[in-house]
């Protein structure tokens, strides 16, 4: 049986994951807490605006997404997943993308 929070989690979290990459920033920020921190190797943000601001240039560059795995607690998770890029000479990048929870959303992603 999965502990209630830590389902809440894995929902908030496939939620995100999921808007995201179809380009829905309406449901991705459904799931965003405020104040809301990202940090990559491309881009960081500490304003929830802004980091949903940029995913459109972000996606230009994808081409799909396969996750390859989850992982949940209470209030964290891990994603792993294979990203599909239109960039040749990157092909496909594997991201491991680790997230902290506060009151079932997304607090901060990196």
């Amino acid at each position: 049986m999965i502990a209630p929070s830590t389902a809440a989690a894995g929902d908030a979290v496939r939620a995100y994951h999921e808007a995201r990459f179809r380009g829905d920033i309406h449901a991705a920020a459904r799931t965003l807490a405020d104040p809301f921190h990202f940090r990559s190797p491309l881009t960081a943000s500490d304003d929830r605006n802004e980091h949903l601001a940029g995913l459109g240039m972000f996606l230009q560059m994808v081409s799909g997404v396969d996750l390859v795995s989850e992982l949940y607690a209470a209030d964290e998770a891990t994603l792993v997943y294979d990203v599909h890029t239109t960039i040749p000479a990157v092909g496909v990048q594997c991201t491991a993308e680790h997230f902290r929870l506060a009151q079932g959303r997304i607090s901060s992603s990196g």
